[in-house]
């Protein structure tokens, strides 16, 4: 694409967030730009002393319908869509060539946010905002969009380089930025009414007990290129939602190392949302999108002391996540026992970044403290798109069901519980075992529950953890009584587990025989 420079003579400027367009204004009028502008811009630039022509004034006609109808008119859009090739001339048809618009959208998202009755909301669908906005990026090749402030800079840095012009790269990216906005804004009203349809009409058959859209459409912004995908030879970027929340992933800041590989952000997810699940002090590391060891304690030293010796091995290279500002004595223990990929916590200490420095292999990322539930889990298959409810399940102790004989101590409650925060993030089949608030050995992804079993076993046996009245944790609940009986020689003394095997009462008859408690859930947690 050659550079192809475009002189901007005339500009329309019609924005409900003035943010920054008085310093764009000043600098249009540096290049002797004509000015045209909708009423409420017009009023804020003259207040500040810029020419500007209104457009009721330019199309020789008043806003109509208490300002609903302020731009929809010939003059404005055969100004703006006009190009080199037609025959029309703007001089013989009285209007002008129409070289950049300015513009921004009514606050749609706000107005749904403070909850505004529909009659309400209803005032807040821009309409002649985004026929400005897709006129000129059809345009792009004679026209700049711009449709939002944070871009201005760029723009006034480009005319001041070009004097007065700007380039065709830069008028065609601008182009599809404006684009998405226009879709992104239309995807919100959509999805609005789409909710308040569903809402008004729950008691019909078709939408009776189904919370889920009829059509699902979304928009993602691209943050970064990826070194590589999941192995070296597959490219990869990373994209966000276009609105994100503190505790996450795609929020956080990364404080020092290099750039995150596509492994590191699937990790750091399943971590954030581990340790945040904790209202305790707490420390999770986790290797490839697996929790290896968790653990949480009165301070987070010790929080991350005891989840390391939970399985050091494993640790080696993973990711660790605090749900706790991670201060200076954390960081020097971190870099005394192990490396790490990368270390994440809602904010970073000053001090502990400045140990942390040494380490420029270690990637930091200060997260956020989590403040939003999430409502949907999406999961791509090939040529579809599984939806579900994000599993928000936070069991508390009147939700469980004691089935045994036996009736699990208060500590043994306060551990099962634990654990049960933990497995669902482990991928099934999973099994944990864990006493003192910390897990002793996580067996996952296995095809039968007894080898996740043994698996966990031997983490815990690596480590010479003694599992006497130590407490079982299972994804799903167990087909036969096999586990039990290992459970009870490694000396386990309580299990939690969902129930809803048909063969329950033969478990929980394992269960009386050995003497040990049984919690049912009656919620599973698998995770593929």
């Amino acid at each position: 694409m050659k550079l192809s420079l475009r002189n901007v003579q005339c500009a329309l400027l019609s924005v409900s967030n003035k943010t920054g367009i008085l310093l764009l204004a000043q600098n249009l009028v540096k290049y002797n730009i004509k000015l045209v502008a909708t009423s409420g811009t017009a009023k804020y630039l003259s207040k500040h002393g810029i020419s500007v022509i209104s457009v009721s004034e330019y199309i020789d006609y008043p806003e109509i319908l208490n300002g609903k109808i302020k731009t929809l008119h010939p003059k404005i859009h055969a100004g703006i869509l006009s190009n080199d090739s037609d025959q029309i001339n703007c001089s013989d048809r009285n209007y002008f060539k129409i070289d950049m618009v300015v513009t921004n959208f009514y606050p749609f998202s706000e107005a749904i946010e403070k909850n505004y009755k529909i009659t309400d909301i209803l005032e807040y669908i821009d309409i002649g905002g985004l026929a400005l906005a897709r006129s000129a990026a059809k345009n792009y090749r004679c026209v700049t969009v711009l449709v939002d402030h944070k871009q201005y800079p760029m723009i006034i840095e480009e005319m001041h380089r070009f004097s007065g012009s700007t380039s065709v790269q830069t008028r065609f990216y601008l182009a599809i930025i404006a684009f998405s906005y226009t879709y992104n804004y239309d995807k919100k009203i959509f999805n609005y009414f789409n909710e308040q349809y569903t809402k008004i009409n729950k008691n019909q058959i078709h939408l009776k007990n189904n919370n889920f859209p009829y059509l699902i459409s979304s928009i993602f912004l691209k943050k970064e290129d990826m070194r590589y995908g999941e192995n070296q030879h597959q490219k990869s970027a990373f994209y966000t939602d276009t609105q994100v929340y503190p505790g996450t992933v795609s929020y956080a800041n990364q404080k020092q190392g290099k750039k995150l590989s596509y492994n590191n952000i699937i990790d750091a997810d399943i971590a954030i949302a581990c340790v945040m699940s904790f209202e305790e002090i707490a420390c999770v590391i986790v290797k490839h999108a697996v929790p290896c060891s968790v653990a949480i304690s009165n301070n987070l030293v010790n929080a991350y002391s005891i989840a390391y010796s939970s399985d050091p091995s494993s640790s080696f290279g993973g990711i660790i996540a605090f749900n706790k500002p991670l201060d200076i004595q954390t960081a020097r223990i971190i870099t005394k026992h192990q490396f790490s990929e990368l270390i994440i916590a809602p904010v970073i200490e000053k001090n502990a970044l400045t140990v942390l420095k040494a380490y420029k292999n270690i990637r930091v990322l200060e997260c956020g403290y989590f403040v939003e539930k999430f409502s949907l889990e999406f999961k791509r298959v090939h040529c579809g798109l599984l939806v579900q409810e994000y599993d928000n399940c936070n069991l508390k102790k009147n939700n469980l069901n004691v089935v045994t004989n036996k009736i699990p101590s208060t500590l043994e409650v306060q551990n099962a519980l634990f654990l049960w925060k933990i497995i669902k993030f482990v991928k099934s089949n999973a099994i944990i075992y864990g006493k003192n608030q910390q897990t002793l050995g996580i067996g996952s992804g296995q095809s039968s529950r007894i080898f996740a079993a043994k698996v966990a076993f031997y983490k815990a046996q690596e480590q010479k953890f003694d599992l006497h009245q130590a407490i079982m944790a299972s994804d799903g609940f167990f087909p036969f009584r096999d586990t039990v009986d290992f459970a009870a020689k490694l000396g386990i003394s309580c299990i939690i587990q969902p129930g809803g095997s048909i063969h329950d009462l033969k478990i929980i008859a394992a269960a009386n025989e050995h003497n040990m408690s049984m919690i049912f859930t009656n919620v599973r947690c698998f995770r593929h």
